[in-house]
């Protein structure tokens, strides 16, 4: 899908970021036809949220399941397999050459696209060092982000602030999905890479997840609908 398809409101991805699934589905219904796309990572999902993402897809809604799969390839790819079957849109992957091989093996012939973790959001340059990385965030993010088209994921997970630069490397048939996105007034937490919705589609974002800012919100609906708002007048 190019980013002229993708409908407006789709582009905000809501973090069902919670501690049940009582708790996500009240916020769902809290948001009610304000969001159309949701993301379910590890808190929810390892607290029998997977269930979750079939009765979401059945109900019209998508789901982003974000467990940052990285193991040997046939554990991958069978377990992307398994997941196949759950009606997710994107499923997250660590960006490792042969974890994504593996990934989009065993998505293959299904409606799951894979989308692959550049470096995490809550990563700069001195933590990538403490891990023992050489390079750079941004140098690291280009070179996953080529690999990654180049082995044929459908989009690469990255931090707003580097958009630009990746739009340069995998130009607009691979979707750039980012989180560490924090509406104007709203605290930074633990991202150390971050920017407003409307910046970040004016970078050239596709898709922008947030998840504390509107799932704490005194008036979740209302939040969300402002992010659609801030979307639809950087499009412009």
């Amino acid at each position: 899908m190019t980013p002229a398809e993708i409908a407006p409101k789709d582009r905000l991805i809501v973090g069902l970021d919670l501690p049940s699934v009582d708790a996500a589905e009240a916020m769902v219904a809290r948001l009610g036809d304000s969001v159309t796309f949701y993301k379910i990572g590890y808190r929810l999902a390892y607290a029998g949220g997977l269930p979750l993402v079939a009765k979401l897809a059945d109900s019209g809604k998508k789901v982003f399941l974000d467990l940052k799969l990285h193991d040997i390839g046939n554990t991958v790819m069978q377990g992307v397999q398994s997941i196949t079957r759950l009606g997710a849109t994107f499923l997250t992957v660590h960006a490792y050459p042969q974890t994504m091989k593996a990934a989009v093996e065993g998505c293959a012939g299904s409606g799951l696209k894979i989308l692959a973790v550049t470096v995490l959001t809550s990563y700069n340059d001195d933590d990538l060092h403490a891990a023992g990385y050489r390079l750079h965030v941004s140098e690291l993010v280009e070179a996953r982000a080529a690999q990654a088209q180049a082995l044929g994921v459908a989009g690469i997970v990255c931090a707003p602030e580097e958009v630009g630069n990746l739009r340069k490397v995998v130009g607009h048939q691979t979707s750039l999905v980012t989180p560490g996105i924090r509406p104007a007034g709203t605290a930074a937490g633990d991202q150390k890479r971050i920017m407003t919705p409307g910046r970040a589609i004016a970078a050239g974002a596709d898709y922008l997840v947030v998840a504390r800012p509107v799932i704490e919100a005194v008036d979740p609906k209302a939040t969300a609908e402002a992010i659609h708002a801030e979307i639809a007048q950087a499009l412009g």
